[in-house]
């Protein structure tokens, strides 16, 4: 079995999958589980929403390029694919699907603003992506404040039974 003491968290393939799971950091990894929490909770809703996407496409009695303008045709296989994988993403709680949430939810402002009547809830719609936006990068930061304290205090631990253990054999008894 490894040794815990020289395991970093960071070379687990499986660490964005344990999710509640505070692993070694214990407590300390609070936010970091908020984090996951709120990535899934998003997910979930976009994958609803690219799900409703796939209705449009699929229920339409006719070819969408032929119904629709054909930007607007391309705006809905455009969020219908990639709201599915950034929905995937985020469920994983995966770095790449942080990154490609950010950018389909930065796409939605800006479609909105250029087409408003595209989404449903308009420029409700703008409100909350960025609410989620800057929550999603709290959550990030103080999750990454929290890594950061960890490798401190483990530093200082490692550092504090060197010190303990150097000083060890200059305190035993002498010998008669």
């Amino acid at each position: 079995m490894a040794d815990p003491t020289i395991y970093d968290d960071g070379d687990d393939p499986y660490r964005p999958i344990r999710v509640g799971d505070p692993g070694p950091a214990g407590e300390t990894a609070k936010w970091g589980a908020l984090l996951s929490r709120f990535m899934r909770i998003v997910a979930l809703f976009w994958i609803l929403q690219g799900l409703m996407h796939w209705r449009i496409v699929l229920s339409a009695p006719q070819s969408i390029f032929d119904t629709m303008p054909q930007n607007a045709a391309f705006a809905v296989i455009f969020f219908a694919v990639l709201d599915l994988i950034a929905g995937v993403g985020l469920w994983l709680a995966t770095p790449w699907g942080g990154v490609l949430w950010l950018l389909i939810a930065s796409g939605q402002i800006f479609l909105t603003l250029s087409m408003p009547g595209f989404f449903i809830g308009g420029y409700w719609l703008i409100g909350v992506n960025a609410l989620l936006i800057l929550m999603y990068f709290g959550l990030t930061f103080e999750a990454g404040r929290d890594v950061d304290a960890q490798r401190l205090r483990e530093r200082r631990r490692r550092k504090a039974e060197k010190r303990k253990a150097r000083a060890a054999p200059e305190t035993a008894p002498p010998a008669k």
